[in-house]
């Protein structure tokens, strides 16, 4: 999972003016140009909301940064408001082709494989640290909060880069096929095959289920752009699939971590095809909790991990009780490892 920014280090990478989001003020995206591909210029789309800075502000407020899973992007305003109440600045990265960072000629959700996207974490970074609106701002404490896809993209990117981030959390971590365990078994060979000659074939859909108990149109509690997270996703490619079997292998053969890291799952697993509506209301029917736990302790040496009963996959869009139960521990952790937050 290597590869470099266009920003020498140590440099703030080139990025548009601050300006409102589509989420509305006092949220703020800016863009960030990309390296060519080979299909265009991609770009990546940082989104923040701060604490308020009045005159003589010294900077360096703690900050989190999100990372959003597949054929998703950040609109979990209310999470992030969380954490801007106990002090941190927010940050989310819309990761290139998704969400804010879709563009005309290009694959939504695509990528030639995930670590493609070390280019845009790497950048945010840096514009991040920079951000702190004082002298201290180098020097500001960083947890990187990763959901599913991006979870599996946050453990790669803080082990290979000690000192990066100061803290991990990981919101239904994707650390396996959620498939018993012969099927697993067999599809990972046939997908790396396919992922060689074919990489642009689909190969898997999501069901819509999990889609339409979130979405307000359907019944569900929120409301965001389905051509940003349709209720089926995007089609899963065979190259993009085999990049994230190929990491999945190496987290499962173990990494050091030197952040602490926090991986918080649902208390349980509803059916992957033919979840239940209960299942769909208060467990992860996405991915297997009993993967996470197992992967777990291969991430490091400093790993906790927390059971969010009535959690859903994306443990922030669970119905309330749960929801506030994830926001309370989450945050009282992050107070722990990065210290006291900034008021």
């Amino acid at each position: 999972m290597s590869t470099s920014s266009p920003a020498a280090p140590g440099t703030v990478p080139a990025h548009s003016p601050w300006s409102t989001d589509v989420l509305g003020a006092p949220w703020q995206a800016s863009t960030i140009p990309l390296r060519p591909d080979g299909a265009g210029c991609p770009v990546a789309t940082l989104v923040r909301r701060r604490q308020a800075r009045g005159p003589g502000h010294a900077g360096g407020a703690p900050a989190v940064r999100y990372l959003h899973g597949f054929a998703d992007y950040f609109f979990q305003a209310g999470h992030g408001r969380r954490w801007v109440e106990e002090g941190y600045d927010f940050y989310a990265l819309d990761m290139r082709d998704h969400g804010r960072s879709i563009r005309p000629g290009r694959r939504p959700g695509w990528a030639a494989g995930i670590a493609a996207h070390v280019e845009e974490i790497s950048a945010a970074l840096r514009i991040i640290r920079a951000d702190g609106g004082g002298t201290a701002g180098n020097d500001r404490p960083v947890v990187l909060l990763g959901h599913s896809t991006g979870g599996l993209i946050a453990c790669l990117y803080a082990d290979r880069r000690p000192g990066a981030v100061d803290a991990l959390v990981l919101n239904s971590p994707w650390f396996d096929l959620h498939r018993p365990a012969l099927m697993r078994a067999l599809a990972r060979p046939l997908i790396r095959m396919v992922g060689k000659v074919a990489p642009l074939l689909p190969v898997s859909t999501m069901d819509d289920g999990y889609g339409r108990s979130l979405h307000a149109s359907t019944g569900g509690e929120f409301d965001y752009r389905l051509d940003w997270k349709p209720l089926d996703a995007f089609p899963v490619r065979a190259g993009w699939l085999a990049s994230v079997l190929e990491a999945q292998r190496r987290v499962r053969h173990g990494l050091d971590i030197l952040a602490p890291v926090l991986v918080c799952t649902s208390g349980a697993s509803g059916h992957p095809t033919r979840p239940t509506t209960a299942q769909l209301a208060g467990t992860d029917v996405v991915l297997g909790v009993a993967d996470m736990h197992r992967v777990a302790p291969a991430l490091g040496t400093n790993v906790e991990v927390l059971q969010v009963p009535g959690g859903r996959h994306d443990l922030a869009l669970s119905a309330e009780p749960a929801r506030l139960a994830y926001a309370k521990q989450v945050l009282s952790w992050a107070a722990e490892k990065v210290g006291p937050t900034v008021r």
